[in-house]
């Protein structure tokens, strides 16, 4: 029976969105971020030369039609990236009004967002007085520290030591739906951060904050480290998505990376979790182990965690580079039936302005179905087409590519 492995490469967007010009880094629109084809054009040109040299090297991804793909949905070059495809290949439109992760998942798995995300306010202090004493209520703190828009690695490094000292937690926002709270995992101890988190998560739900996020950290001051117990309360999905038809036809759900928590455990039976370079064992483990019928649901997130984020183009493409080596052996072993679907939730342009997410198309490229363009597509087509392919019912929007 024919098994689907849906893998998104977190932030991994091809530039071209319609309406990229209504999305902002700062005072900056989005209009022309492209993230593949500036990492491929700035190896070109010699300037991503850390921890690795040359031209971009996706052999294995340019063969199912990666840069065919940039090159459809943007039109941009992407020097390396030339090969004839002999994948499925084409380009996704995004409609949901965010780029976040959630918007981005949800709506890979059919599920358009109904709704406008509430934010925060690109202020010092970020947060209303209301919410900075609930968080001081609940933590049992006499303050918080942060209070404003920061990359979560940067905003460790300017108040973990402050936190050390004061035992008060680090929370922070950014341009997403988002609300984050950093602790130090022994000082402050992880239960106690997941705990707080999981209280937060509900009230500021109501206020449609898509997401409250734990980011424990290790370390002393000069040498903090962010550990692999992050942990999302997301807003549950208002309808179903691929993983309830899924598992409403009896079927298996695996969940890989955050899946779990972008769908608040709806539809998934079983999660794993860990670095990307862990990532990569499970998903190579279940290729091999998946039950017959199954949807495999991947989150790679350190494209974007590490690397968009800090806008480090030479990070990036070399996390592309391992990434598309590791992934070659994974591919060789699925079975005929099994179809390996790659696609990206937003952007994140390293080489552009600020820290934010950049409002982009994403690169949709298979193996296991056949050697053809499939053109523009929706991100909702994405899971129609899964269903199509797993034999189940798709509810929703999305029109099967297949």
């Amino acid at each position: 029976m024919a098994r689907a492995f849906l893998v998104v490469m977190d932030s991994v967007g091809c530039g071209g969105a319609p309406d990229a010009d209504r999305f902002f880094n700062g005072d900056v629109p989005d209009t022309g971020a492209n993230t593949l084809a500036h990492i491929a054009q700035d190896c070109a040109a010699g300037r991503a030369e850390n921890g690795r040299s040359g031209l971009l090297k996706l052999p294995n991804l340019d063969r199912l039609g990666l840069g065919a793909a940039v090159h459809l949905a943007s039109g941009a070059e992407t020097p390396g990236l030339g090969a004839v495809p002999q994948g499925l290949w084409g380009a996704a439109t995004e409609v949901s009004r965010g780029k976040d992760t959630p918007s981005g998942h949800w709506e890979l798995a059919g599920l358009p967002v109904p709704w406008e995300w509430g934010y925060f306010p690109k202020a010092t202090p970020a947060f209303p007085d209301d919410l900075v004493q609930l968080v001081m209520d609940l933590a049992g703190t006499e303050g918080i520290l942060g209070n404003r828009h920061s990359s979560g690695t940067l905003i460790i490094e300017e108040e973990g030591a402050a936190h050390l000292k004061t035992g008060w937690p680090i929370c922070y926002t950014s341009v997403d739906s988002v609300f984050q709270i950093a602790a130090h995992e022994e000082v402050f101890g992880l239960d106690r951060l997941l705990a707080l988190s999981e209280a937060l998560a509900p009230i500021l739900h109501e206020r449609r904050i898509g997401r409250v996020i734990a980011r424990p950290f290790l370390g002393k001051d000069g040498a903090f480290t962010r550990t692999a117990n992050r942990r999302d309360y997301a807003i549950a999905p208002p309808a179903p998505t691929l993983c309830d038809w899924v598992q409403k036809a009896g079927r298996k759900v695996y969940a890989i990376g955050k899946i779990g928590d972008i769908f608040s455990m709806r539809g998934i039976d079983e999660v794993r979790k860990g670095s990307d370079l862990a990532l990569m064992g499970h998903l190579s483990d279940l290729v091999e182990d998946a039950e017959d019928g199954s949807l495999t649901f991947a989150n790679f997130v350190e494209f974007d965690s590490i690397y968009g984020h800090r806008r480090d183009v030479s990070g990036y493409a070399a996390h592309l580079e391992w990434f598309d080596q590791a992934i070659s052996p994974v591919l060789q072993r699925l079975q005929p039936e099994d179809v390996m679907v790659f696609t990206a939730d937003h952007g994140n342009d390293p080489s552009w302005t600020g820290t934010d997410h950049t409002r982009e198309r994403v690169p949709v490229v298979a193996s296991g179905l056949g050697k053809r363009p499939i053109g523009h597509i929706g991100f909702v087509d994405v899971a129609a087409s899964i269903a199509a392919h797993l034999g189940v019912e798709a509810i929703g929007p999305g029109r099967n590519f297949l």
